[in-house]
């Protein structure tokens, strides 16, 4: 299944994978931060960003991707879970409608996991009841912005690579006080300094910007974990922002993958 989709190259061709470009806070919020940003290194603080979603266990999640191609700007928005020690999550993408305005389209659910991305609805070809499989190694960008919607783990993976940042000051993101830092991580970095399970889509990643320098702004609650995040991808037919959002720190994110036989086995049409 992977290798029909190894031609999903840049934005604009891997955002097709689930046919984008064809119709082209919580339980937890009650802690306060310091006034002061937290002793030593910032980009140390940055870098265990993901350490601190693991050990927070689970969460709420909401998401937002604008692309802009050639004048052309889209955005898709998801909304799910994501077991952060497993690895995996459920969203609900919402895409947007044609450039007529008049064409509604159905929320694609994605699964997202270490290894792969699984879609269901996921369009012309394939039956309602099938999801379609990708392995996320086999994408240009590591499934960072295939989807529609950034895995949450990967997108603070990618924090491990920070080599520039700044203290930007305090605010509120959800209700919860947080620490605004600014900066760019190095892709490049963040792979060697990646988990064993995101360490293969990073390391796709890193093949398929054109930019290995990923500008961004997190928001970091009085546990160092991430309230909000926001990076800016350079791919060779459109610029990415990515916007994550993550609330409702443990709650159930329970996800189950499909079994064999509901995985669509076919080729995948194209628009």
């Amino acid at each position: 299944m992977g290798q029909q989709h190894r031609r999903t190259g840049g934005a604009v061709a891997a955002v097709a994978a689930v046919g984008l470009m064809a119709v082209v806070t919580g339980c937890s919020d009650r802690g306060a931060a310091a006034e002061a940003p937290p002793a030593g290194d910032p980009g140390d603080v940055v870098r265990r960003a993901a350490d601190s979603l693991v050990r927070a266990g689970s969460s709420q999640a909401s998401t937002s991707l604008e692309m802009a191609s050639g004048g052309t700007r889209v955005t898709i928005r998801g909304k799910g879970v994501y077991d952060f020690k497993r690895q995996r999550g459920r969203f609900q993408v919402v895409l947007p409608k044609d450039p007529a305005g008049d064409d509604e389209h159905r929320p694609i659910t994605e699964l997202l996991t270490a290894g792969a991305l699984y879609m269901k609805n996921r369009g012309a070809g394939v039956p309602a009841d099938k999801w379609v499989r990708i392995e996320t190694r086999s994408l240009s960008d590591g499934n960072l912005v295939t989807g529609g919607a950034t895995d949450p783990l990967a997108a603070a993976e990618l924090l491990r690579g920070t080599r520039h940042v700044a203290y930007v000051g305090e605010e509120r993101v959800g209700g919860a006080e947080v620490r605004h830092y600014r900066g760019v991580a190095d892709i490049g970095s963040a792979v060697k300094e990646a988990s064993a399970g995101q360490r293969g889509a990073l390391a796709a990643a890193a093949k398929g910007f054109s930019r290995q320098g990923v500008p961004f702004d997190v928001f970091l609650d009085d546990r160092g974990r991430v309230r909000k995040l926001r990076q800016q991808f350079r791919m060779a037919e459109a610029n990415v922002a990515s916007t994550t959002l993550l609330y409702g720190f443990g709650a159930p994110a329970e996800v189950r993958l499909p079994a064999d036989e509901d995985i669509f086995a076919g080729k995948i049409a194209e628009r």
